[in-house]
This record gives structure tokens, C-alpha cells and sequence, in this order.
């Protein structure tokens, strides 16, 4: 069962970019290693239900983990989702949706969540829930500085 305890949220970040370009950056899982810290890299084919394999970064440290999760959402310049589910060897469970809004003109609002489900829902967020959550700030931090960078390049070139 989901309990609001074991969900964590990250920093909510404005970013001086449109939401379509926004939404560009979240899904140009190539280029990840470019601008995402947290999660350096990413593979998926981007179609529901299939897989979505990582490597994460703890923050503080050089230890890259690999995350195998699947695909379960994907809206565009809306959200962007994929959890992890439970298996014999693992009864580990979580899902992370990724929220995109037009806040004005050429302006996006960007906030990340992670809720820990299943058995060990409570464990995982005593010893991992803290690290999470300073990852996924930067990841907002760094979505933002990424979008930023691409917009203002892309208006430098239209002048």
C-alpha cells in the first residue's frame, strides 16, 4: 500500500524555456550523461511498457548503481513515469513520475517524485529516501540549466 511517508519530492524549479523544449531535454535519453548527474545514463526505446535501464549516481560519491525500471507513463510536455516492480528476487517497488507545466509564455515548472510501494517501502526510504531526494533536486537543478542553455542558444540563433 502507498503511504505519503514514503514518497519523496524534489525542489520544484522554474525554467526560462518552453515546455516543448523542456520536454525535448527529459526525453533525449542519449544525451543524458550531458547534463544529468544524477542519472548519467539512460536507455529505452520510449514505448510503454518497455524497459527503462540506468545507472545512478549517489550523490556525494562516485558509486554509480544500475536502475532497471519500466516505462508506464508518457505524456507529452506533461509527465514522464517509470517504476520498478516487484520480482522474486527483489520485492523492491517504486514509481517516479517527472511533472511538466506552462507556467507563461516560454516558462516550464519542473518537480520529480519517487514513491517507495511494496514490503520494503518503509526500509527504503530510512536508508535510501535522503540520498533520493538530493539527487532528484539536482536533477531539477540540472534540467533547468540544461533547458536555459538550449533555449538561449536556440534565440541566439534566431537573431
Amino acid at each position: 500500500m502507498a503511504k505519503a511517508e514514503n514518497l519523496v519530492t524534489s525542489i520544484q524549479v522554474e525554467i526560462d524555456a518552453p515546455v516543448a523544449l523542456v520536454w525535448e531535454v527529459l526525453t533525449d535519453f542519449a544525451r543524458y550523461a550531458e547534463w544529468n548527474t544524477f542519472c548519467p545514463e539512460l536507455e529505452t526505446t520510449g514505448r510503454l511498457g518497455d524497459m527503462v535501464y540506468m545507472q545512478v549516481r549517489i550523490p556525494g560519491t562516485d558509486q554509480v548503481i544500475p536502475v532497471n525500471e519500466y516505462l508506464v507513463a508518457w505524456e507529452p510536455e506533461r509527465l514522464l513515469s517509470w517504476e520498478q516492480r516487484p520480482t522474486d528476487e527483489n520485492k523492491d517497488a517504486a514509481r517516479r513520475d517527472q511533472y511538466l507545466e506552462a507556467v507563461g509564455p516560454g516558462r516550464t515548472r519542473y518537480f520529480t517524485t519517487d514513491l517507495f510501494l511494496g514490503l520494503n517501502a518503509e526500509t527504503i526510504m530510512r536508508e535510501h529516501g535522503a540520498w533520493v531526494k538530493q539527487g532528484f533536486d539536482q536533477v531539477a537543478r540540472d534540467v533547468k540549466a540544461r533547458a536555459e542553455a538550449l533555449n538561449a542558444q536556440r534565440q541566439a540563433g534566431l537573431r
